[in-house]
């Protein structure tokens, strides 16, 4: 364990035993909302340093015995101090292990549900083909995952796929929806034979996937009436007969900022008005917080990028069975089950990337 760290972890007690006399006073107790927030922290402080102390107690268990062996004769006593000395030592890596992670900081967004939206780019049929091949990944994996999805919004292309599908992704209390899929924000390009080309030639067309975290109610976006340009028109797309007669569908445009969202899958004006503006805004608390990551951001790149719609952050190649995600250069040739939804091993490559790169900065201060 580096200095730097276990500087980090001496601070950490000193704001422990503040966090317990802070909440021995009774005008806290008497705030149960502070008082809330500051028992989680010192709930969790206290587990943290108390795997630190057991940490510094293998340190010295270990110095004792290596002291031991250097000086000892008898052999039953040195077979004991080697014993000793193996067990700290394998105890030391998992607390140290533990105690690195505990120390990398929380996205308070981590647990909440999300929405995804994935888009049509460069390509032109193909690339709606492509959009709907990315959707049935994606639903898939939910699946997997025993997650519940909404559709909130789709546009279908000509040809099949989506020029536009927008999803409402939820999970279980623990489930850490968006931090599970935070990092397929970006530019997805694939490489292969569509179906509409008759000679047989490989063609390169792109989408994009924004994933962005459901707010909590008591921090969603206060939208002002006066800003916001409320349409109503017939929805389009298969429906039967109804879907016809109606006003039904809703599109919503953010004056200040041109951000539009719709929805046309309710039969209920009302409903589809309540969708469309949930998804407006998460993509203006989206905006929000890509603008603030980019100036925070401004003299050092992320490993994992900063999740900008226009990056291309992995390409799918068919006829090599390839996929490559190149923010962390990672390499699978196994496309045919990831487009079934088998996306485990690229989510955890991504989080152990983006783990390890926090811990460098927590090394470093920083800096």
């Amino acid at each position: 364990m580096t200095p730097k760290l276990i500087e980090q972890f001496e601070r950490l007690a000193r704001r422990l035993s503040e966090l317990e006399t802070i909440l021995s006073d009774g005008e806290v107790a008497a705030d149960p909302q502070r008082w809330r927030v500051l028992s989680r922290e010192q709930s969790e402080a206290s587990a943290i340093i108390e795997r630190f102390r057991r940490y510094q107690r293998c340190q010295a268990d270990q110095a004792a015995a290596r002291l031991m062996l250097a000086q000892e004769k008898d052999p039953e006593m040195l077979a004991l101090a080697q014993e000793e000395v193996a067990g700290s030592e394998a105890e030391m890596l998992r607390l140290n292990a533990e105690l690195q992670a505990a120390l990398i900081p929380r996205d308070p967004d981590d647990e909440r549900n999300a929405f995804v939206e994935i888009r049509a780019g460069t390509g032109g049929d193909e690339s709606g083909l492509f959009a709907g091949d990315l959707a049935r990944m994606y639903l898939r994996f939910f699946e997997r995952q025993g997650w519940k999805v909404e559709i909130m919004s789709e546009s279908a292309a000509e040809l099949g796929g989506y020029k536009e599908l927008v999803l409402h992704v939820q999970g279980q209390q623990g489930d850490q929806v968006y931090r599970q899929l935070r990092f397929e924000s970006g530019g997805h390009r694939v490489q292969r034979v569509p179906a509409t080309e008759s000679q047989g030639r490989i063609h390169t067309s792109a989408c994009t996937v924004a994933v962005m975290p459901e707010p909590d109610e008591a921090e969603e976006v206060q939208l002002n009436p006066a800003d916001l340009r409320i349409d109503t028109f017939r929805a389009s797309g298969a429906g039967g007969q109804h879907i016809n007669k109606t006003d039904s569908a809703i599109r919503i445009t953010h004056l200040p900022t041109g951000l539009v969202a719709e929805c046309q899958d309710d039969r209920s004006q009302h409903r589809n008005k309540a969708k469309a503006l949930a998804v407006l805004g998460a993509r203006l608390r989206d905006k929000d917080r890509n603008e603030r990551a980019a100036k925070e951001a401004a003299t050092r790149k992320s490993l994992i990028g900063s999740g900008d719609r226009s990056d291309r952050i992995r390409t799918y190649n068919f006829p090599q069975g390839r996929l490559t995600d190149h923010r962390i250069n990672l390499t699978l040739y196994k496309l045919g089950q990831v487009m079934e939804g088998d996306l485990g091993d690229v989510v955890q490559a991504l989080q152990a990337a983006r783990a390890a790169e926090q811990l460098v900065q927590l090394e470093g201060g920083g800096a």
